[in-house]
């Protein structure tokens, strides 16, 4: 059996936890921040999580993470 093959976007756009989750960068942290608030632009920085669905699709992305 040949080794399945990694879809290298989405390596590069989600990150694993050590439980198993896949964490994600948000929208909208790039530009256009002067009429958003400090608050709002911390937590742009910060990654959030994947919903259960998409999950399961990465899951088959990214086979060896």
């Amino acid at each position: 059996m040949p080794k399945m093959k990694t879809r290298k976007a989405a390596v590069k756009r989600f990150k694993v936890t050590g439980t198993g989750k896949y964490l994600r960068n948000r929208a909208g942290g790039r530009h256009i921040l002067t009429k958003k608030s400090a608050k709002r632009k911390r937590r742009l920085g910060q990654p959030a999580g994947v919903s259960a669905g998409d999950s399961r699709r990465l899951r088959s992305t990214m086979p060896y993470s």
